[in-house]
């Protein structure tokens, strides 16, 4: 009984004994007692049983609630293995297009499927697995029949399905295979400027999406933006020209089998706007099937390794008209001035020769066209180590250059780590700073557009951007003109190309070897070109990975002869495609002796 009941007592004698006093009748009292009593344990266990059935109500609400959010929640999950979905979650797969500066199409999306099993519904996992693996002769059937008799209940077999892998693994018709929809990354161009893209893959997975993620190149740098969907419908516009790269690597290729190299790369930069309207590294790979990255071996030898933007070389005899160029800006020397040239240079145990026996003096303006090591050493003592430094720095050698490629991060210059008087002239002329193409390929376009420092780009531009002016216009026509004369009277005589004026010069350096002594007969091999060269727009760098030209007498590795000719062939290809009109050059006018240098 409850408190309430209990303070009723079981007879009311306070109101019974007064009752008989007076003679009247007590029953009646005590039957309204006994009443009351009664419908006050009737009421107690009415509200008893009311508040167990409110505590039952309330967990079987609480229970249903879970069960039901876990249904819910089972269902808007996406199965996934070996990366599990969060729920609720959405993986948006749209990934922008990429196109070349023309608007041609680089990189676009294809609707496909993904391949993989539920094994609990497998009809028969032995006549699956053998049917399987003659659709994918990469996977093998006594590995199948093992996964799908095992304990795992889900497993990916293919990521992506060709149509006709689609229709044959529906033949098989097995209700355990399953078909996951899929937005794959797709390069309608196969190899063609592959390095330049960088390839992409899956992130998140589940049944029915998948994340689309950039692994390098501009799909890397470019990866948020590409994945926006508020830019899914709007392409990224590149500086490069499809026809053009094809023609370039169609060419570098051709070269780099001719003569035998064991790589090679090109870069073809405008002079004004810093745009790379071709860039190519060989050996290359296919994007839509991106090769894993090595395990062992040197970096340089897998097709992976972009030698344009990685490749850290010492350049050779490119060098040399940095170093004619800065003097000229400094009032030390004229096109004109005479150079000592006798030698060898003898700096401790160190000697500076020269390939050929020049005399005992040049001018400085045959100093470049001769490729005189002792005379542009010569020239480096009267400009010293730190104003060279200086120079060289705001032309952009003693750092990486910040292109939009995640691959350029790893191009950074190997500099002197003491830049001494003799680190001074061995850098004058190629040796003891090692930096990669596209820094000379940036260095060159400051000659050819007047002066001015410009930033290489991958992106489409629509207006000139030069930077800083880092030699005057009148020092960048002179050098410009001992350029066109490395081609009509120096040692890149092969580089002339009919209709389309060429300067530039040769570099041949040593390579390195593991020791830190160079290899012997193994040469990287440099033109850094400029065209027209009446009116500069185009800077081409070709460089060649221990190239060797034999159609003569003995083996030849010099710029001249392996790294000239394939430049020259790829600008007769490519300057019609670039728009670049043909000239017709005054035959006397070719002589550099009588140019005027005022």
């Amino acid at each position: 009984m409850t408190g309430n009941s209990l303070r009723i007592p079981l007879r009311p004698l306070s109101r019974i004994l007064p009752a008989r006093a007076r003679g009247e009748n007590t029953e009646s009292i005590e039957r309204e007692n006994i009443r009351r009593r009664h419908e006050e344990v009737r009421e107690d266990a009415r509200l008893r049983a009311q508040s167990r059935l409110l505590v039952l109500a309330a967990i079987f609400i609480g229970l249903y609630s879970v069960v039901g959010l876990r249904m819910g929640m089972l269902s808007a999950a996406e199965p996934s293995e070996p990366r599990a979905v969060s729920t609720g979650s959405s993986i948006i797969a749209q990934r922008a297009d990429i196109v070349d500066r023309k608007g041609r199409i680089l990189a676009t999306n294809m609707d496909t499927y993904a391949l993989y099993v539920e094994t609990e519904h497998l009809v028969d996992p032995e006549y699956t697995a053998n049917q399987l693996a003659l659709v994918f002769p990469d996977l093998k059937a006594e590995k199948l029949i093992k996964d799908f008799t095992g304990n795992r209940k889900f497993m990916w077999i293919k990521k992506k399905l060709s149509p006709d892998q689609v229709q044959a693994v529906h033949d098989i018709g097995d209700p355990g295979l399953r078909f996951g929809p899929r937005e794959m990354r797709l390069y309608p161009n196969g190899k063609l400027a592959a390095h330049i893209l960088g390839g992409a893959s899956f992130g998140r997975e589940g049944v029915d999406a998948a994340e689309l993620i950039g692994v390098a190149g501009v799909e890397k740098t470019f990866d948020d933006r590409l994945r926006d969907p508020a830019q899914s419908g709007q392409a990224l516009a590149l500086s490069i020209d499809l026809s053009v790269q094809a023609a370039v690597e169609q060419v570098l290729y051709g070269g780099m089998k001719l003569l035998n190299a064991r790589g090679a790369s090109a870069i073809l930069m405008d002079v004004e706007t810093g745009e790379l309207v071709s860039l190519a590294s060989l050996p290359d790979f296919d994007p839509n099937h991106r090769p894993r990255p090595p395990v062992q071996g040197k970096p340089s030898d897998s097709p992976l390794f972009n030698r344009a933007v990685q490749g850290v070389y010492e350049l050779g005899s490119t060098f040399k008209i940095f170093t004619v160029a800065q003097a000229m800006e400094l009032g030390l020397v004229a096109p004109t001035t005479m150079v000592d040239t006798r030698g060898p240079i003898r700096w401790g145990k160190f000697k500076i020769r020269d390939f050929h026996d020049y005399g005992a003096k040049l001018p400085v303006w045959e100093v470049i066209t001769k490729s005189s090591n002792i005379g542009t050493a010569r020239i480096a003592q009267m400009i010293g180590a730190e104003r060279q430094q200086e120079f060289l720095a705001n032309l952009g050698f003693t750092k990486e250059i910040p292109l939009e490629m995640i691959e350029a991060s790893g191009g950074k210059p190997l500099l002197p780590p003491k830049w001494s008087e003799l680190s001074a002239m061995t850098i004058s002329y190629g040796h003891g700073l090692s930096a990669t193409p596209l820094h000379l390929a940036g260095g060159y376009a400051a000659i050819a557009n007047g002066g001015y420092a410009v930033q290489p780009t991958l992106i489409k531009q629509t207006q000139p951007r030069l930077g800083d002016r880092v030699m005057s216009e009148k020092t960048a026509r002179n050098a410009m003109r001992m350029l066109r004369g490395v081609v009509t009277n120096g040692t890149a005589s092969m580089g002339e190309v009919v209709g389309y004026p060429v300067a530039g010069k040769t570099g041949t350096a040593d390579k390195p070897s593991a020791t830190g002594r160079y290899e012997k007969d193994k040469v990287i091999a440099t033109f850094a070109s400029v065209f027209p060269a009446n009116d500069p727009k185009y800077v081409l760098v070709v460089s060649l990975d221990e190239a060797e030209d034999t159609t003569g007498s003995e083996p030849r590795r010099t710029a001249g002869w392996t790294a000239v000719p394939i430049a020259a062939e790829i600008i007769g290809r490519i300057a019609p495609l670039l728009g670049v009109r043909p000239v017709v050059e005054n035959p006397d006018a070719a002589d550099i002796t009588k140019v005027n240098w005022n």
